[in-house]
């Protein structure tokens, strides 16, 4: 049987300040009894072992003692406690390191965003519906009866056709092509062509006229010269009519309106650019443009800018229309079609047409509607420059 003496620590067999004192097994359970003499023996050895097992085989540095007594506490103090995250107190370095690279996680701004948009649109159904409604029931006060005509006007596949497919696909309820529209750099219209946009089901046409034309090449007009495009918005030119460069308008062309009247003339000239070609149009371009602008300025027509494409140069608003304003992207390169036209770009609005989508989108069309609406304001504008003002009152 073994008696323990002292607190027992023992790490891989030995023994520190404990002793232990084996005696025989004894045969029955009542104590064993022995003379004086040997009691006095006995009682000298035991003195003289627990001396010498007491004492330790070997003697540890200062410091690995403090280390290990200090971890002894601790670990008992863990256990006690039951406390998981009190494995990290034992090494307080340690918790202050993880501590300190906890940071607040915020939602970084998408790339190519700004904080606030630069133009206020309401992305909301009410938008809509109330743009659909003011478009439909445009009516101008000038010559009851005429309709604003506006023209398309712009190098080869920067969308003009897509445009005019894509307004009339909100008015429709779905995606359609009115317009035959290219996909290579060859312009798919050759005519001009009148386009009426029409309302929803059941109700009457709209007071817009979306006209197509040709569009403009790379280093000259390929099928367009300057006197035919002057020709389209003084109203001579007649629907259908195939333009050549060989042949431009005359008198003597079928079909030429020699007394053309209001409801013949453009009202509103719309340039069409595409947004990922800015960089890309040569210097002649932009002589073109503006040399069309001052001429088309002269016979008293407004014109505006239409910046096509947009999902192209910015993936942020590809993904989400409504970031369209708040993108730096597209804001440059509306300074970008400024400079190109020579014009300011209040006159510019960016849209994005339906193409590859089988779908309306509410906030596509809230873009699209806009743009028509930002249209009609400055076609408005030549119908009240050019109402005949009143001579006096009648005198009866």
């Amino acid at each position: 049987m073994e008696k323990p003496f002292g607190k027992p620590a023992s790490i891989g067999g030995f023994s520190f300040g404990t002793c232990t004192l084996v005696t025989a097994p004894t045969t029955s359970s009542q104590p064993t009894v022995g003379t004086a003499a040997e009691d006095a023996v006995s009682a000298s050895i035991f003195a003289s072992s627990t001396e010498r097992e007491n004492k330790p085989l070997f003697t540890l540095p200062k410091k690995i003692r403090i280390a290990a007594a200090v971890g002894i506490k601790q670990d008992q103090g863990s256990r006690c406690n039951h406390n998981p995250q009190s494995r990290s107190n034992r090494n307080p370095w340690r918790a202050v390191r993880r501590e300190s690279t906890k940071t607040v996680e915020k939602k970084p701004r998408a790339q190519g965003t700004l904080e606030s948009p630069w133009r206020d649109v309401e992305w909301t159904e009410e938008q809509r519906t109330s743009l659909m409604k003011t478009v439909s029931s445009y009516r101008q006060s000038c010559d009851e009866g005429t309709q604003a005509r506006v023209l398309l006007l712009g190098p080869v596949g920067s969308g003009k056709s897509s445009f005019v497919s894509s307004v009339q696909s909100v008015f429709n309820g779905r995606v359609t092509n009115r317009a035959m529209v290219g996909s290579s750099s060859i312009s798919f219209t050759k005519k001009l062509q009148s386009f009426n946009i029409h309302g929803q089901k059941g109700e009457d046409p709209t007071g817009l006229v979306l006209c197509d034309i040709v569009g403009l090449g790379g280093e000259e007009m390929v099928g367009l010269t300057l006197h035919d495009i002057l020709s389209v918005i003084k109203g001579h030119v007649p629907e259908g009519h195939k333009f050549s460069p060989d042949q431009p308008v005359r008198s003597e062309t079928v079909g030429y309106v020699k007394r053309p009247s209001l409801k013949d003339k453009i009202h509103c000239v719309a340039f069409v650019v595409d947004a990922s070609k800015i960089l890309t149009y040569s210097k002649r371009f932009s002589i073109t443009f503006q040399n069309l602008r001052e001429h088309i300025s002269d016979l008293g027509v407004h014109q505006v800018a239409l910046l096509t494409h947009i999902d192209k140069i910015c993936p942020e608003t590809a993904k989400d229309v409504t970031q369209v304003y708040k993108s730096h992207i597209i804001r440059d390169t509306m300074s970008k079609a400024g400079d190109l036209l020579g014009m300011s770009t209040s006159y510019i609005v960016p849209v994005k047409n339906y193409s590859s989508e089988l779908d309306l989108d509410k906030d596509t069309d809230v873009l699209l509607l806009s743009a028509v609406d930002h249209i009609l304001q400055y076609a408005d504008l030549y119908f009240q420059d050019n109402t005949p003002q009143d001579a006096g009152p009648k005198i009866i």
